[in-house]
């Protein structure tokens, strides 16, 4: 949307479902979407109208309305509309002009909208800083970067069991849900997902954001409160309680494209991310929610004692020496940290 007052246009988006809202189905939109080649409407205060947004243009002083579609590739349709308070409408040479500029608008509207497709699209199935490394052209096999960054590997308990007692459908949802309160802090507090692996979840915290290891802290605290929560709803009803082991440490995490040379997966390895994927593994044994390595308990650097708490070296597979682990206090509580700006 763009006003004369305007700086720049503003970008409104929309939940999946609006096309079947009232909202939708009573609009010109929907009209020049299933075919309409132009609607023109005279606006006036207090008269009759066919749809709701000439009232609510003309209680702004419009005096009128048109609408074109925007005529992409494959058949696809899409819409622009004007609206004018000069007083009588549209004079017929600014008409004409608006009309004449619809096919450049096409082709530019359908260029800029599935640019914004693509990067959308490649933020939500691979997070925003691995799709800013694809479109700025990182699409070859073993083209990647490397990061020093706080590791959480998160992965869900008894799946197996839950699934074959469950319904597919209650699957996905408590799937669902148990991802909702896991991510969604981790995400709150600067952390990237950088991967899901089946039910589990690999999240990154980049050491050069500000208290990148106070704010992993602060988003497993708040999962953990999360999912008290959601177990209360699903006992409730009758469903399972979930539980989830995390393992976290500190290090460097290379990812980037791994494959073959017709089917690419930017992935994430290393040694940092395979120690922390086995202090995950270790929750099970330890019969702790979470553990960690003394490297992200010395890189966190402050009132450790009380955060967390030392349960020895063990022995590590696939790790040569022993390793120092602690687990956290669950009794602690971090002090909420402000959005970082990253």
């Amino acid at each position: 949307m763009w006003k004369p007052e305007y700086t720049e246009a503003v970008i409104n988006r929309f939940d999946h479902g609006i096309d079947t809202s009232p909202q939708y189905m009573m609009s010109p939109t929907r009209a020049i979407i299933e075919g309409a080649d132009e609607i023109r409407q005279k606006l006036g205060v207090g008269e009759r109208h066919e749809y709701e947004i000439y009232d609510v243009l003309a209680s702004e002083g419009f005096t009128e309305y048109v609408s074109w579609p925007l005529k992409h590739t494959l058949g696809r349709r899409h819409m622009i509309s004007f609206a004018t308070k000069e007083a009588g409408g549209f004079a017929n040479e600014d008409y004409c002009f608006l009309r004449s500029l619809v096919p450049s608008m096409a082709v530019l509207s359908e260029l800029r909208t599935k640019n914004v497709l693509a990067r959308t699209l490649l933020q939500t199935y691979v997070g925003p800083r691995a799709a800013e490394e694809i479109l700025s052209g990182s699409i070859t096999r073993g083209s990647g970067d490397t990061i020093s960054a706080a590791i959480m590997i998160c992965d869900m308990r008894d799946l197996t069991t839950i699934s074959n007692n469950w319904p597919r459908d209650d699957v996905i949802d408590l799937l669902n849900a148990y991802f909702d309160v896991v991510c969604i802090p981790v995400e709150k507090n600067g952390g990237e997902i950088l991967k899901f692996m089946g039910d589990g979840l690999l999240a990154v915290f980049p050491l050069n954001v500000p208290d990148a290891c106070r704010r992993l802290i602060q988003a497993v605290q708040e999962s953990s409160g999360g999912m008290q929560r959601l177990n209360e709803e699903n006992l409730a009803a009758g469903r399972p309680s979930l539980r989830y082991g995390v393992g976290i440490h500190v290090g460097d995490v290379m990812y980037g494209n791994i494959g073959t040379q017709n089917r690419l997966d930017f992935t994430v390895i290393g040694p940092a991310v395979n120690l922390a994927g086995r202090l995950e593994t270790m929750t099970k044994t330890e019969s702790r929610a979470v553990l960690m390595s003394v490297d992200f308990v010395e890189a966190y650097g402050r009132d450790t004692e009380n955060r967390f708490e030392l349960l020895g070296d063990r022995d590590v597979k696939g790790v040569g020496h022993s390793v120092r682990i602690f687990a956290l206090n669950e009794q602690s509580s971090e002090t909420a940290l402000p959005n970082p700006q990253v």
